[in-house]
């Protein structure tokens, strides 16, 4: 059956992920059209593609002890010089996120793997394209602001054309918990 190259991430929602896809697009990220916009918990990954169910069962899990919690973008930062990225700044949701990707890579789980850097949940705007295009991204989205209601996430597979596609969205066991009613809370929502 072979491998396959997955990731798991949460989408961020239209119009903002469009707005934001086309403006990577923009500033001369040649990937940006192949990836959907989003925040990641696992990068891509490859597996046994006869592992898949395996995947499936495990993330099905996450998400039934996962509970809806607000996300919100602003400003932007970046990881240069250690790594040649700007983004959107996760600013409401990033314990949550980091809960989640910790499940999501369980030492027990079918996509248990290190990472190469710290976790650190945010939307990248601009990736290896020259300095100038980078501070470009870094200045022009530092306004950005987005926020919703994250209900979830999803599996994608990367296909021989580089291309990301949705295989499953996963929906969080719990109620869904409009952004106002968690503001200020001091403590995660999925914990």
């Amino acid at each position: 059956m072979g491998t396959v190259t997955i990731g798991v991430s949460i989408a961020v929602p239209e119009p903002h992920g469009s707005l934001l896809q086309e403006r990577r697009a923009g500033f001369g990220d040649a990937a940006a059209h192949g990836i959907p916009t989003h925040v990641t918990l696992l990068p891509p990954t490859e597996v046994d593609a006869a592992d898949l169910p395996a995947v499936d069962a495990h993330l099905t899990g996450v998400a039934e002890a996962g509970r809806p919690f607000p996300m919100r973008l602003c400003g932007t930062g970046t990881f240069r010089p250690l790594s040649p990225v700007v983004y959107v700044r996760v600013v409401q949701g990033a314990e949550s996120c980091a809960w989640l990707q910790q499940r999501v890579r369980d030492s027990s789980g079918p996509m248990a793997r290190d990472l190469l850097f710290p976790y650190h949940p945010h939307v990248t705007v601009a990736h290896g394209i020259d300095e100038a295009a980078m501070d470009r991204a870094f200045a022009e989205l530092a306004g950005f602001e987005a926020e919703w209601p994250c209900t979830g996430f999803a599996l994608y597979e990367q296909g021989a054309d580089a291309v990301w596609r949705k295989l499953r969205e996963y929906v969080f066991g719990g109620p869904v918990v409009p952004p106002q009613a968690l503001r200020g809370v001091g403590r995660s929502p999925v914990s």
